[in-house]
């Protein structure tokens, strides 16, 4: 179905070509995911140039694909320019792993999405636009708790993962989300028609594809993407005999950004590197895997409102109303679902952690039942928990999550209290 309008960006007219049901002009690229080759398997095709061969929903770049739709319709970009992806490919070799062959394994990311050149090679020279999802660079990361770490002698520069400076060097992963909708159907233990649906109305019917397209299988999420930081040597993660160190973090600006003392967040992403590096000192591999899912995925409006009610309620913050207060703005306590969390883990090939930087038994539980061994769980030290996050932290362990200690009783929880707004 075609439509005569403005293409926003000068006023030039040209056909708009709708996609939400299929007609025998579109022959989406084949894809066959978990087959045994990046060939067999076949190209992720999102890019917006290639509308009949494309076999993907949405757009790449996530919620970034927004900005670039702004700077298509300012002007500032075309929309048909075409990245020269000349010398950006990895700067460390990752894969391939078994993992990657197997279609129950990794369902929200694409494990050939920073090869495309090289796996997809024929279908570039044929001129298929096809983009990358994961990117691989290397970097130092300067923190300045690890200087600290290193004062009093917890941290030992090695010249190496760790420099006389307090910086780190790392191997640096970003990746894109890609559903393949069927395997996220089945992690979520729904139908995939129920699925799509879902996610078609409370979209507000942004993407009609995910309802009108059953033939297209793969979904590009508007949503925030992952960042995965390696410390040591990436061999070390299939060798048995060499130890892997493991933080799971889901974000928050305020606190791993700015700061803020309400949470622990920052304190337990430093208590994770710190013990990355330790691991890969010992000649194993530390691994921090950060995923964009700010205030529990409901949002950081969300996540403020909540720390309002929390210090405006009668009897203050206090960690016996912890979750309460997040269930009555939100209607949930928490849609972080970590279900898709192990995804990444699955990519870089792990297949066991030995020490597991985190109390979430959320996590624990997503990572174990998805096949991979978990050994030492280590909690955050009470020194590293700021007075003000003492109400979530009680709050958690009286919730059932991983502790050294005992969970804290009623009468624990009611006199963990955090300070007042008027108190700033």
């Amino acid at each position: 179905m075609n439509d005569e309008s403005s293409n926003g960006s000068g006023g030039k007219s040209r056909h708009i070509i709708l996609n939400s049901h299929p007609s025998g002009n579109q022959k989406p690229i084949p894809l066959n995911w978990g087959a045994r080759s990046a060939q067999k398997r076949g190209p992720v095709v999102g890019t917006l140039g290639a509308t009949t061969r494309r076999n993907a929903i949405g757009a790449h770049s996530g919620s970034y694909a927004l900005y670039r739709a702004l700077a298509v319709a300012s002007g500032a970009l075309s929309p048909e320019h075409i990245p020269d992806l000349t010398d950006t490919t990895p700067a460390a070799a990752i894969g391939p792993n078994p993992q990657w062959y197997d279609a129950q394994k990794i369902v929200s990311l694409d494990p050939f999405g920073h090869t495309v050149t090289e796996s997809f090679a024929e279908h570039v020279t044929d001129g298929l636009d096809i983009r990358p999802t994961i990117a691989v660079t290397k970097a130092r990361l300067t923190v300045p708790e690890l200087l600290g770490e290193i004062a009093c002698g917890r941290l030992q520069p090695d010249g190496d993962i760790l420099l006389e400076t307090g910086e780190a060097n790392v191997t640096k992963v970003a990746i894109e989300p890609v559903w393949y909708l069927p395997g996220v159907a089945q992690r979520f233990r729904t139908a995939e028609a129920d699925l799509r649906r879902t996610l078609f109305e409370q979209t507000g019917g942004m993407f009609s594809e995910l309802v009108t397209r059953p033939d297209l299988k793969v979904f590009l999420p508007p949503i925030g993407g992952i960042t995965i930081y390696i410390f040591g040597a990436l061999e070390a993660i299939a060798d048995p005999a060499r130890k892997v160190a493991c933080r799971v973090h889901d974000e928050c600006n305020g606190s791993d950004v700015f700061g803020s003392d309400i949470c622990t967040c920052r304190p337990y992403l430093i208590h994770g590197i710190d013990g990355c590096i330790k691991t890969a000192q010992e000649n194993g591999v530390g691994i921090i895997v950060y995923h964009r899912k700010e205030g529990r995925a409901l949002g950081e409006v969300t996540k403020f409102l909540v720390y309002n009610a929390r210090k405006r309620q009668a009897g203050g913050d206090r960690a016996d109303a912890y979750f309460e207060r997040t269930e009555c703005v939100a209607g949930v306590q928490d849609v972080r679902f970590q279900e898709l969390m192990p995804d990444p883990l699955h990519w870089l090939g792990v297949t066991r952690i030995d020490r597991f930087i985190s109390m979430s038994n959320m996590k624990y539980d997503a990572v174990v039942a998805q096949g991979i061994q978990i050994g030492e769980r280590v909690a955050i030290p009470e020194e590293m928990i700021p007075p003000d996050a003492q109400v979530e932290m009680q709050a958690k362990k009286a919730a059932g999550y991983f502790s050294d200690e005992p969970a804290p009783g009623a009468d624990d929880r009611a006199d963990a209290r955090g300070r007042d707004l008027h108190d700033y």
